[in-house]
C-alpha cells in the first residue's frame, strides 16, 4: 500500500455524534470532502438548523443528517437502524457530542466546587460518559459483527491533568465567583480507560478504539482569558477548529491500523510543562 492510500477514507461510513458542533462540523466536511461517507448525529429540531450549519453542503450525498439523543440507547439503536439501511454498517464512530459549562453558565455551575449542582453533574456525565457508552454498545457492537471498525473517543486536557483555576483569576478580581466545574474533566478522565477497555475487548473482532485528546480551540473567547490560557501553550495559541481534522483522517483510515487503546494527544505542548 503507498502512502497516499494509507490516509483513503473513500466510502467509509463515518458516524459523528454532535455533528453540528464547531468540531464536529470541520470533522463531517473534512471526512466527506475525502470521500467518506458520514452520518451526523444530534438534536436536529428542524432542518433551517442543519442549513445553518452546513450552508450549501447540507445537500451533499454523501452527508446523513439523524436527529439523536445520545442519553437514550433507543434514540441510538434507532439512529444505527437508518444509517444501515440509508447506507451500511458503519466503520468508523467519532464520539464527539458532549457539554461543557460555558463561561456565561449560571453561576452555580461556575461557583464553588462545594456547592456544584446534582443536575449540572448528571446532565454532563449523561452527554460525556453515558452517551460515549451507548455509541460504543450500539455502533461497536455492530462494527464487531462486521469484523472492523475504528472507534474515536474525543478526550480534552483536562480529562489528564486538572484546570488551572489561576487562568481564571481575573474574573474573581472583578468580583465574580468564577471556577472551572468538575464535571467535565472527570467525564474526559473517564473516556481514557473506557477506550483501553475496549481497545482490548474488542481486538479479536479488529475495532481498533483510541482517544485523541484536545487542547482549547479558538472560539472568540476575551482577551485576558486568552492571554493567560496561551501563556501556558508552548506554541503560543489557542488551536484552529480545523486543527484537528487531520489526527480524525489518520485515525479513521488504515495508516493507523495498527494503533488500538492508545491516546493521540494534541494540545500545543500544554501538558509538556
Amino acid at each position: 500500500m503507498n502512502a497516499r492510500d494509507l490516509f483513503d477514507v473513500r466510502e467509509r461510513v463515518v458516524v459523528v455524534t454532535g455533528g453540528l458542533g464547531q468540531l464536529g462540523r470541520q470533522f463531517t466536511l473534512a471526512l466527506v470532502e475525502r470521500g467518506a461517507r458520514v452520518a451526523v448525529l444530534d438534536l436536529i429540531p428542524n432542518p433551517s438548523r442543519v442549513a445553518g450549519r452546513f450552508g450549501e453542503h447540507a445537500g451533499n450525498e454523501n452527508l446523513f443528517f439523524v436527529n439523536t439523543d445520545v442519553t437514550q440507547r433507543e434514540s441510538v439503536q434507532h439512529a444505527l437502524d437508518e444509517i444501515t439501511a440509508h447506507w451500511s454498517t458503519p466503520f468508523g464512530l467519532v464520539n464527539n457530542a458532549a457539554l461543557d459549562s460555558p463561561p456565561d453558565a449560571p453561576a452555580s455551575e461556575n461557583g464553588p466546587f462545594e456547592s456544584y449542582p446534582d443536575a449540572s453533574w448528571d446532565k454532563v456525565m449523561d452527554v460525556n460518559v453515558k452517551g460515549v457508552f451507548h455509541c460504543c454498545q450500539v455502533f461497536g457492537g455492530a462494527m464487531t459483527e462486521a469484523g472492523r471498525g475504528s472507534i474515536i473517543n474525543i478526550c480534552s486536557i483536562y480529562g489528564l491533568v486538572s484546570p488551572d483555576q489561576r487562568l481564571y483569576e481575573y474574573r474573581r478580581r472583578d468580583g465574580t465567583t468564577f471556577f472551572k466545574p468538575v464535571a467535565y474533566s472527570v467525564s474526559k478522565s473517564a473516556l481514557l480507560n473506557l477506550t483501553r477497555y475496549l481497545a482490548t475487548y474488542w481486538a479479536p473482532q479488529n475495532v481498533r478504539v483510541n482517544t485523541l485528546t484536545f487542547a482549547g480551540v479558538f472560539n472568540s473567547q476575551d482577551a485576558e482569558f486568552l492571554k493567560n490560557y496561551t501563556a501556558k501553550v508552548p506554541l503560543g495559541r489557542m488551536a484552529r477548529e480545523d486543527e484537528y481534522n487531520g489526527a480524525v483522517i489518520f485515525l479513521i483510515s488504515d495508516a493507523s491500523s495498527y494503533m488500538t487503546g492508545s491516546n493521540l494527544v494534541m494540545d500545543g505542548g500544554f501538558t509538556a510543562w
